[in-house]
This record gives structure tokens, C-alpha cells and sequence, in this order.
């Protein structure tokens, strides 16, 4: 029997690794405009400013760049239960800890790839000190007056060995909705775009051509507006942050980008899909085919190869939405 669709309520935040934590640290403050709020051995807990929890993002200094972990809060502590049993009969066991400040227990496992994902249910809300106060009550947190100014963490794009297996493992045990795929001619899914909510993805997973397992394609932020987006850069421009490609606009899920790279070595996109929801109950699966991906992205932009900074093998296409 397929869970309930809001047993996971949204996508929580990420965890990840970088080996120059100073230089990342001062992208996403600088550059993107997140704000610090709180320490704890090698990692930083950052915010976005329209975040209601206590962080969207954790930066924990490693040897090698890559994403640790993906946190999901649930509806509930009785859906919290319900997705653990389920994940426990399903052979995917995990632990239970409390190692992040603002939150109650997380349930951690694993996906089919090895991806560490972790459910929780308690959460502390973001009470804005002075300084960050915003003019609306409705808001948690002033807007930044520098970089970027992004609004929230939008999504995570995994790389995968099976990207099948990776998207049943959300879709059936934490109850994801696909909603588009990428069929190639021999009949395998190389790209699947999975929502926890109104949103029309939350999660994505791409092939990874090295056959690895385990690795990080990009994770997203969301902008108020396009425009947003060709500030930001500008910023890159001005600021000497890497641009890899755009601005431009993603075929599947109409999303406007730019892929940028933080100076550990991950991709990080930032992508406006904010008048994109799958309001929907019987949205059906659209299948992208073969040929319809050798068009490009929309407007004409051919999909590329991409390289990570620091030389390891390439990463898939920078085929996200």
C-alpha cells in the first residue's frame, strides 16, 4: 500500500562537506546571503531568510566536498512512526540520533545509492534576535541587504547508480509524487523528479555515468524572481564565483537557472520555480523521451558535460529541470 502523500511534510535542510570551510562559508553568507546560527565543532549551521526552522543548510569541513545528509520533516510524530516501520520493514533500518541543534530525534537510513537521508518530527522555530527582526509578522527573518538573498532551500538533486531503485525508495517508503522522468530508448529511467508536496519536485535523481554511488549532483536554492537570477550573476561576475552555465531556463519543470560552484567544489543552482505547482491530485507521470532531451534545454541550450573543480571524473549532464 503506497504511504500518504504528506506523511513527509517537506524537504528540511542538507548537510554538506567541504574542504575549505572558511571560503565556503563566506559564499553562502556573501554571496548568497544565508545567515549564521550556530557552531559546533567542524560545522556551521546557516539559515535561509525565509526559513522557519533553526537551519536550511549544514556546513561541516571534510577532506573532500559532497553531500552528508538530507533531512525530511515529517506531518507528524505519528507520520514520523508510520515512515520508520515502514522503512524498517523494508529492509532500510536505521538509527536514531540527536545531533543538530533546533531539532528533536532524526531517524537516519539510507537510500538504495547510500545517500544518508534522516526523518524528524520536533522542530524549533527561528525567533529573529535584534538585527534581524523583520517589519512583517509573518515573515521569520528580515531580508538580507547583500548577495543574493535567497528565500529557501528548493531542492537536491542526487546522482545515482539506479536511478529506479533510488526514486521507488522515496516514491513507495517516504511517499514522494513523480512527477516527470527521462526514458531512454533501451527503455531506462535516467532522470526522475519526485515532490513531498505542492511544489513540482523536491527531490531529483540523475544516472551517474561513472556508475559511482553515493554522490551529489547540486542542491538548490529559490529566488523571489527571475531577476534574482541575473543579479546573481552579476554578484558571481563582481565576486569571482564560478559560473558553469546560464542564465537560462530548464525544459522539464520550466525552471530559470544558474549553476554556479562554491569554492569546496559543490554545484549549487539557483533556480526561480516559484509560479510552478502541481496543484493537481491526478497529475500524471510525463516521460521525457530520448530525442525530446537531445533538443536541449528550452530556448536551445544543448545539455553539458560538467566537471567537479577539483578533477574527479564528470559528473552527469546538467540535465536537472
Amino acid at each position: 500500500m503506497a504511504p500518504p502523500l504528506r506523511d513527509i511534510a517537506h524537504l528540511g535542510h542538507v548537510e554538506l562537506l567541504t574542504p575549505d570551510l572558511d571560503a565556503s562559508l563566506r559564499f553562502f553568507t556573501d554571496y548568497l546571503g544565508l545567515t549564521v546560527n550556530g557552531r559546533h565543532g567542524d560545522s556551521v549551521y546557516l539559515r535561509t531568510w525565509d526559513d522557519y526552522e533553526h537551519h536550511s543548510l549544514v556546513l561541516t569541513a571534510h577532506e573532500t566536498s559532497g553531500l552528508r545528509r538530507t533531512a525530511l520533516r515529517a506531518s507528524s510524530e505519528e507520520a514520523l512512526r508510520r515512515r520508520v516501520g515502514e522503512l524498517e520493514a523494508a529492509g532500510h533500518a536505521g538509527r536514531w540520533t540527536e545531533d543538530e541543534p533546533g531539532l528533536g530525534p532524526l531517524y537516519v537510513t539510507s537510500d538504495p545509492d547510500g545517500h544518508e537521508v534522516a526523518l524528524y518530527w520536533e522542530s524549533e522555530w527561528f525567533r529573529a534576535p535584534d538585527g534581524l527582526r523583520p517589519g512583517l509578522k509573518n515573515q521569520p527573518q528580515a531580508k538580507p541587504g547583500h548577495g543574493v538573498g535567497v528565500r529557501r532551500l528548493d531542492h537536491v538533486n542526487y546522482l545515482a547508480a539506479d536511478v529506479a531503485a533510488n526514486a521507488d525508495f522515496h516514491q513507495r517508503l517516504l511517499g514522494a509524487r513523480p512527477t516527470e522522468q527521462i526514458r531512454l530508448d533501451t527503455g531506462r529511467i535516467v532522470a526522475k523528479w519526485l515532490t513531498f508536496t505542492d511544489k513540482s519536485y523536491d527531490v531529483v535523481h540523475t544516472e551517474d555515468r561513472t556508475g559511482s554511488r553515493g554522490r551529489l549532483h547540486h542542491i538548490a536554492f529559490a529566488t523571489d524572481t527571475r531577476e534574482d537570477i541575473l543579479r546573481a550573476a552579476d554578484l558571481a561576475l563582481d565576486t569571482g564565483v564560478f559560473i558553469e552555465t546560464g542564465p537560462h531556463k530548464h525544459a522539464i519543470q520550466q525552471t530559470f537557472f544558474l549553476y554556479v560552484y562554491e569554492p569546496g567544489g559543490n554545484r549549487v543552482e539557483l533556480c526561480n520555480p516559484l509560479t510552478r505547482l502541481v496543484l493537481a491530485p491526478d497529475w500524471p507521470l510525463i516521460t521525457w523521451t530520448e530525442a525530446e532531451r537531445a533538443k536541449g534545454q528550452a530556448w536551445g541550450l544543448k545539455t553539458i558535460e560538467s566537471f567537479h573543480t577539483h578533477g574527479t571524473p564528470p559528473l552527469d549532464q546538467a540535465q536537472d529541470t
